[in-house]
């Protein structure tokens, strides 16, 4: 394993480190500061390198970036039905910046600052920790909380994500990260990429994209991932209903062994498979890299967002994301490269 450091550059005069882990397969992951974003996430195969997420090279591109292109979101992923909530007997009011509701955990959430960062190394492991205490002053969650994000490079070609927190005050905690996969080659666009999803159900969502709190079967409609299924064929099913694009949450069955979602390409050369120890998969079409075809809706990104169901503080049934006070929780994400 080999842990390289460097400067990617600067973004709002501050200094944003690049750190880059290979191992003896050639995989590597990048990781920005800047957001703790995932950069990188590529394969060597037969000599030659494939990238399975959809990057950026100029780091600028990063700042701000409209897509929150593959960079950590929190405190809590996700919209929260007008930026509020009842918490120990008190309403919370956040900070609307997706008015009237709050999104992506606010406009000083973890996508815009710049974490500290040290790495570990075990023979066949390499991390990134990355470090970030967030205020109350920030985007208004109550309590000083203390996160960290570490991205763990296996020689098995997996990337481990852990998210630990720890609050001084009960807050609430639902992060993700919201990385985009294209893992065919060449990534032109996503009509030859499949997906499979552990779960049946999705929630229905309001004009607004808030949950309404009904879960409706998938089976037979265009959001129906029982099986491996193009994102081609299952937008060609929506689009007879009116529906362009899918920006759609699914319940999953949480599992750290059985994978809670797969892409992989058409053409049978690889795949990723997703696992996490929550109930919710965000799954959104987009086209990060060309706003033209972006405009037409000609998507090139599958985002797939790991949490714990949106807006569950509204809805009992969707999950707990509440963090009590000085207890320290810990949630993960993984992605299982997977040649074939």
């Amino acid at each position: 394993m080999e842990i390289t450091k460097s400067v990617a550059g600067t973004l709002n005069q501050q200094e944003v480190t690049k750190y880059l882990l290979t191992n003896q397969q050639g995989t590597r992951v990048a990781v920005l500061t800047w957001g703790a974003t995932l950069q990188e996430f590529s394969v060597v195969e037969d000599g030659q390198t494939h990238q399975l997420i959809v990057n950026l090279p100029d780091l600028k591109g990063y700042d701000h970036n409209p897509y929150y292109l593959c960079q950590a979101l929190g405190r809590v992923a996700g919209r929260i039905a007008g930026a509020q909530f009842d918490l120990d007997g008190k309403t919370v009011h956040l900070d609307q910046n997706e008015k009237p509701n709050a999104s992506h955990g606010g406009p000083h959430g973890f996508t815009f600052a710049n974490w500290d960062a040290t790495t570990t190394q075990t023979a066949d492991t390499a991390s990134v920790v990355l470090t970030h205490t967030s205020t109350e002053a920030d985007d208004k969650y109550p309590g000083t909380m203390a996160t960290t994000i570490t991205y763990t490079l296996t020689e098995e070609n997996r990337l481990d994500i852990t998210f630990d927190a720890k609050s001084d005050a009960a807050t609430l905690f639902n992060p993700t990260i919201h990385t985009y996969f294209n893992v065919t080659d060449g990534q032109r666009d996503l009509d030859h990429q499949w997906l499979r999803l552990s779960g049946d159900k999705r929630l229905v969502l309001n004009g607004e994209k808030i949950p309404t709190g009904e879960m409706a079967k998938t089976a037979g409609t265009g959001y129906d991932f029982s099986k491996p299924r193009t994102i081609k064929d299952g937008l060609d099913q929506l689009h007879q209903t009116g529906q362009v694009e899918y920006d759609d949450a699914f319940v999953v069955e949480p599992s750290k062994d059985t994978p809670i979602a797969t892409v992989g390409d058409e053409a049978g050369h690889r795949e990723v498979q997703v696992f996490s120890d929550r109930n919710g998969l965000v799954v959104f079409t987009a086209n990060p890299t060309d706003a033209k075809r972006a405009d037409a809706r000609d998507y090139n990104a599958l985002a797939m967002e790991a949490q714990t169901l949106p807006d569950a503080i509204h809805h009992e049934d969707f999950g707990d994301v509440i963090l009590p006070a000085n207890q320290p929780v810990t949630h993960f994400i993984s992605y299982q490269y997977v040649r074939k």
